[in-house]
């Protein structure tokens, strides 16, 4: 038997055309009517999950069928959902847009996995009827996918949404469940990584309120719901990387606050399980690390932006400072590599005096110095990994850093491009800091090393 999940997935045909907008929108309506909804977000993105857990109330989770193996991110899945009374899955870029080209890692492969029906949203300002050829292709192309239906987004009037709404169900075949008009309140705002992250963006509830209200007028959320609700059953997954009611060994210091919020939220649940007892921390006002914690993990997020705060909190940079060089294992993530670095210097040449466990200083550019997948191997042992032992992961930066020392590098990148990339210091190997971020859903054995790292330090 399998187990009953309503679900949707919300494609967009590209990025920028709406997705998240309307996600978040779907989602805060559907909890307004007292529906419990488990967010979820397509790829390894860490900015739209915080407006779709804003949205429902509850955080979101990350399903990369790249980074993770298929039995993981279907686990993944129902260890989330199965708690909620559906489940609504935005998509990343285009529908069909994966890994190099291919379709790995795509919207349309994790929709396939969860055989959930998906839901186009279609840029339509600058088009009418040719939205009907541009949903017809992309329902024909994967005929295996089950392409449910259109939202149209960025409409002009009431002429631009019949135009463009009758092509789409009289020439394609494909029911419109509605649309966003084209108004700047609805926009969610940018910057050089993406997104805002939901954690800066002021009165953020009261636009998720308006969004909702925008998406009850104009939206048929009741078709959207029974479309949910005609997903066919899964199979029942057996439990290998969410465990339960282990008990706790170790306190280990999670670095969270507006200059550090990169995290997938099923890493602390990996790290929970295995027995770490999670303790949120803020470089920003904290003055120092809490009492009897064991490690310290740093993830992603805008230091540069916050790069003179975390300057001025001199009593935390010390008390980590100090951890580090006595033992204690630090795991750190792209922003968090830079806050353990010498410094910033941020996009206008101003220097920010930062940890200093690692040699060097990250410098912001102008453009884009790396996004993508990687595969990497460790070149030595060290907190998560054993040496030799591969993992997949993701980068996203705009700030460069030296390369490591050969005796002191972490990984060698395989591809896309060979080249060596972060540090293991520290007097026992107990520093792990690079651009790479990891899910330790792709190595099971990933949080349970790190847990395991910090319970034997002392």
């Amino acid at each position: 038997m399998g187990v009953e999940v309503p679900r949707l997935v919300l494609a967009g045909v590209a990025s920028g055309v709406g997705k998240t907008t309307f996600a978040a929108g779907l989602v805060a309506a559907l909890r307004k009517r007292g529906i419990k909804v488990q967010p979820f977000k397509c790829g390894p993105d860490y900015i739209d999950p915080g407006y779709l857990s804003l949205a429902a109330g509850a955080p979101c989770r990350n399903l990369d069928s790249w980074l993770l193996p298929e039995d993981s991110l279907k686990e993944t899945f129902l260890h989330a959902a199965l708690k909620a009374q559906m489940a609504v899955v935005e998509g990343v870029m285009g529908l069909y847009d994966g890994r190099g080209g291919s379709v790995s890692g795509s919207t349309a492969e994790v929709a396939k996995l969860l055989s959930a029906p998906v839901v186009l949203v279609i840029d339509a300002a600058r088009i009418s009827g040719s939205a009907a050829a541009i949903a017809l292709g992309y329902r024909k192309l994967d005929p295996g996918l089950d392409l449910a239906g259109v939202v149209l987004n960025n409409l002009g009037g009431p002429k631009h949404l019949r135009w463009t709404a009758e092509a789409v169900e009289r020439r394609a075949g494909i029911r419109v469940f509605g649309h966003l008009p084209r108004k700047e309140e609805l926009r969610l705002p940018e910057r050089h990584l993406g997104l805002v992250p939901a954690a800066e963006k002021e009165e953020v509830e009261e636009f998720l309120e308006g969004l909702a209200e925008q998406i009850e007028a104009t939206v048929d959320v009741e078709g959207l719901l029974n479309l949910a609700n005609s997903a066919p059953p899964l199979p029942e997954a057996r439990p290998e990387l969410f465990l339960e009611g282990k008990p706790s060994k170790v306190k280990l210091a999670v670095a969270l606050d507006e200059a550090f919020n990169f995290y997938y939220q099923d890493n602390f649940d990996l790290l929970s399980g295995r027995g770490a007892e999670l303790v949120f921390v803020s470089p920003l006002r904290d003055r120092g690390l809490p009492p009897d914690i064991r490690g310290v993990y740093l993830g992603g997020g805008f230091p540069e932006v916050y790069a003179e705060g975390l300057e001025g909190n001199e009593g935390f940079k010390r008390e980590l400072k100090e951890a580090a060089e006595a033992g204690m294992p630090v795991y750190a993530e792209c922003g968090g590599l830079m806050y353990l670095s010498e410094g910033i210097v941020d996009f206008e040449g101003r220097r920010y005096h930062m940890v200093g466990i690692i040699p060097g200083w990250a410098k912001m550019q102008r453009r884009r110095t790396r996004m993508g997948y990687a595969t990497a191997e460790a070149l030595r042992e060290n907190i998560l990994l054993s040496g030799g032992e591969r993992v997949r992961g993701h980068m996203f930066h705009w700030s460069k850093f030296r390369e490591p020392e050969e005796e002191a590098a972490a990984y060698k990148i395989l591809e896309p491009a060979e080249q060596i990339e972060g540090f293991v210091l520290g007097p026992r190997s107990n520093v792990l800091a690079s651009y790479l971020h990891l899910h330790f859903g792709s190595r099971p054995n990933l949080a349970l090393r790190f847990v395991e790292s910090c319970a034997s330090w002392r």
